[in-house]
């Protein structure tokens, strides 16, 4: 399916652990930039963020916001170094022996030496945190892929409509140019008649006239590259996929065919309906900025 590349996603969770939110939002861009705010213990996680919204998003600037708030970042726990109380309790013991003074450590005092025992907040569950932050993204990502896909399909519509629009304004040049030439070819006998008055038309000199005339004027070539465009365009749109950079190239080549149609034109009717695919091709373009 189509997508635009403008999108906004949100998720947010909360249980009895932590309140997490996921907040993306996108405008167009010619490459994939994702720009990623979260708490900086979450750094650890960019990469592997950043990895997992790649399988969602090809192109455009990507504006992320991670919020995490945990309902357990004061729980605590205590620490018992035992083997810095043992240092202790061995020079208690040398100090008693030198100085001849009873040892009368009990646990209390003990305990109340530095280091022995230290309160310390209980670590985060890296895993556990990832699968919290990983399914959280690829919610708001699947939210903001839908948002994507309703506007493609807007910006689909919208472009066949235009598409089908030039298809006509090919085929009224096509269906004119034979005209065109009819018609020079019979102000070229009138001109000729007036000049001459009674004396004969050479038929093989008019024939030539409009034979250069005619290749002057000849945009059947155009016209036939220009319909090709349109056809690839409108069935690259109904295949979808990210197909942005790709109609962008087509629709240069069309504004080029349409520019030379518009050198060759030798007819208002021609020149106007050249005007006019030149500004439907314009607006395609910009419509098309906006595919993913």
């Amino acid at each position: 399916m189509l997508k635009s590349m403008t999108g906004f996603g949100r998720y947010e969770a909360v249980t009895d652990e932590y309140k997490i939110s996921v907040e993306m939002k996108a405008v167009n861009h010619r490459y994939l930039d994702l720009s990623i705010k979260m708490p900086k213990k979450f750094n650890c996680f960019e990469a592997g963020i950043r990895t997992l919204l790649k399988k969602y998003i090809q192109r455009g600037k990507v504006d992320v916001s991670i919020n995490y708030e945990s309902y357990t970042e004061g729980n605590m726990c205590l620490k018992y170094n035992q083997a810095l109380a043992a240092e202790y309790m061995g020079y208690f013991r040398k100090m008693s022996e030198s100085f001849g003074i009873p040892n009368n450590i009990g646990v209390s005092e003990l305990s109340r030496c530095p280091e022995v025992l230290t309160m310390e907040q209980v670590p985060d569950d890296e895993e556990h945190l990832w699968k919290v932050i990983s399914e959280s993204v690829e919610a708001a990502a699947a939210r903001f892929v839908d948002t994507r896909l309703t506007e493609g399909e807007n910006l689909k519509q919208d472009l066949i409509g235009k598409l089908d629009y030039m298809l006509e304004l090919v085929k009224f040049i096509e269906d004119r140019m034979p005209q065109l030439l009819i018609e020079y070819r019979q102000k070229l006998e009138d001109k000729v008649k007036e000049f001459l008055e009674n004396t004969s038309i050479d038929e093989g000199r008019i024939a030539a006239e409009v034979t250069i005339y005619a290749d002057k004027i000849c945009v059947d070539e155009e016209m036939v590259r220009l319909r090709s465009h349109i056809e690839t365009t409108r069935a690259k749109l109904l295949a979808g996929g990210a197909i942005g950079r790709e109609l962008d190239f087509i629709a240069q080549e069309m504004n080029r065919e349409a520019n030379t149609t518009l050198s060759k034109a030798g007819d208002l009717a021609v020149s106007d309906k050249a005007i006019a695919l030149k500004t439907e091709i314009e607006k395609v373009r910009e419509q098309i900025q906006n595919i993913e």
